[in-house]
């Protein structure tokens, strides 16, 4: 039977979530930014190290808060299986402190509201727009050492504009995901042990665009990632 992981990416306006997704299906990216301003499905299939894996990958508009029950949830069109996934992606603007303010108040309202499975489903926090280092407001080893040390959640960081570190993201997320069933063993530890593997191919088999409402585009692409070494993932 082939596994199927529910995905949400959040994130305030502008932090390039979307971009994020969009690269990881289309490799593409726009210069132009259109603001999300409803709930956007992906149903790609995914191949990794010989398995089969179906993508729910959902990428939500800026949300006032997270939902506090089920019915909350479905109350709000935007806000729809959000609290059923199996992990979450939070996206800041490395350059935008307010940014980092939205995903640090969200993360924190994800372990207040959803209990069940909580400390089982990963949350992994990506800094988007590395490419624009000079314009950091906020150091990465003081990001970094907040978010793994005392969130005891993932971290990295990317940029959408030019495809740094995106597939990589995905790659180890999927794996983080695969590891959550271990219990009592934080998110933080899967994501870095994931990291420390020596080799990962993943091959992207999206729906084609004319299929469905906010499906991704047919592309198939077979990826060696190096992540032993942090350094930047090979071209296919």
């Amino acid at each position: 039977m082939v596994a199927t992981f529910k995905i949400a990416v959040l994130g305030a306006q502008g932090v390039g979530k979307s971009a994020i997704v969009r690269q990881f299906l289309y490799n593409e990216f726009s210069e132009v930014c259109v603001p999300t301003t409803a709930r956007r499905v992906y149903l790609p299939a995914v191949v990794m190290n010989g398995h089969v894996h179906d993508l729910q990958i959902m990428d939500f508009p800026p949300i006032p808060a997270f939902p506090v029950n089920t019915l909350q949830e479905w109350a709000d069109v935007c806000c729809r299986g959000l609290r059923s996934v199996h992990a979450y992606i939070l996206v800041y603007d490395i350059c935008c402190f307010d940014s980092f303010e939205y995903i640090k108040t969200i993360r924190q309202q994800i372990l207040e509201t959803r209990v069940i499975g909580t400390s089982e489903t990963p949350i992994i926090i990506v800094g988007n727009k590395r490419d624009l280092q000079r314009g950091r407001v906020i150091p990465r080893w003081n990001v970094s050492n907040l978010v793994k040390k005392t969130w005891k959640c993932g971290y990295i960081e990317c940029s959408a504009k030019y495809n740094w570190h995106i597939l990589l993201l995905f790659s180890e997320l999927l794996k983080s995901v695969g590891c959550a069933r271990c219990k009592h063993v934080h998110t933080t530890i899967r994501f870095q042990g994931a990291l420390r593997r020596n080799r990962c191919t993943i091959i992207i088999t999206p729906l084609p665009k004319n299929v469905g409402r906010g499906l991704a585009a047919n592309r198939g692409q077979d990826i060696p990632i190096h992540s032993s070494n942090g350094a930047p993932l090979s071209s296919p």
